[in-house]
């Protein structure tokens, strides 16, 4: 098991990230891109008010998750590393 560490495709990845990030900080939260695996797994860290956020998983996936997969469509999901 490794880390893709293709500069496009994380590019894209931290774009993705960026488009979600003011909905995040606009509830005192943010959110930082961990890795991405060879399994094509995005692993992400919410911190701030989103870390202990009763909603933060439907955030992740249906927001993040959703915005991350549109930006590179090769990604099979997107985990938060606290939760794992």
């Amino acid at each position: 098991m490794g880390i893709i560490t293709d500069i496009t495709i994380l590019d894209k990845i931290e774009a993705a990230l960026q488009e979600i990030r003011p909905f995040l900080e606009a509830d005192g939260g943010d959110i930082n891109f961990i890795e991405l695996t060879d399994e094509w797994v995005v692993k992400v860290k919410l911190v701030g008010a989103c870390s202990s956020c009763n909603i933060s998983m439907m955030t992740l996936k249906n927001g993040v998750e959703v915005v991350v997969k549109r930006a590179v469509p090769q990604v099979k999901e997107v985990v938060e590393i606290s939760s794992l």
